[in-house]
């Protein structure tokens, strides 16, 4: 059974996909260790601890971002975290956290990667004139919004989309998307090869 640390910062709508694909047994060989938070009222931590799992709460204000990450990583070492789950949590990790879990930090990101990386993909998709969309999972490593590519799920964007209507859309794919990409990363059937999570083949 392997462990997973998920770290958000608010609503934590992906976390609570991974928690009920756990629960319905659609994501196999793995448990929730931990649930942490940068932020006190985040719901997302809510949602955990009336699941009843482990939560932690690691307030990053007033901090530099390595003291915050040496806290976190403590947290996720005492639960003995396999594979690190970034969950909307946002905050740009420090390089000597990427290095203490090495290809073992997956996050989710609303655009089809490598285009439109940062903070506001939507925006940016709608003012290239895109005609699909949707959600890339992938390793983190110190780039922003970079490293090998697990899965991506599309969907097209309509005309008269907004920011809005965009984002839910792309939301529904990254709850079924966030799963299977931790069931790959657990099956031990892929590897990283030319910057995609591929199956091997042996």
């Amino acid at each position: 059974m392997k462990r997973l640390g998920i770290l958000l910062s608010g609503r934590g709508s992906n976390f609570v996909a991974i928690a009920e694909a756990i629960e319905s047994h659609r994501l196999l060989g793995a448990e929730i260790c931990i649930v942490l938070s940068n932020v006190v009222d985040a719901p997302g931590i809510v949602a955990a601890r009336k699941m009843g799992l482990n939560t932690a709460v690691v307030e990053s204000r007033g901090r530099t971002r390595d003291e915050h990450d040496m806290e976190v990583i403590a947290r996720l070492h005492q639960h003995k975290a396999d594979l690190v789950i970034l969950a909307g949590y946002m905050r740009i990790l420090s390089p000597r956290f990427i290095t203490e879990f090495p290809e073992r930090i997956l996050n989710i990101h609303p655009s089809l990667l490598p285009d439109f990386p940062g903070m506001h993909a939507h925006r940016d998709a709608l003012a290239a004139g895109v005609k699909e969309s949707g959600c890339t999972v992938h390793f983190v490593n110190e780039r922003v919004d970079d490293g090998t590519i697990i899965l991506q799920r599309s969907v097209p964007v309509l005309p008269g989309d907004t920011e809005e209507t965009l984002a839910a859309r792309v939301l529904e794919q990254e709850h079924g998307a966030y799963p299977e990409a931790i069931a790959r990363v657990l099956c031990e059937q892929y590897e990283s090869r030319n910057g995609h999570y591929v199956k091997r083949n042996d």
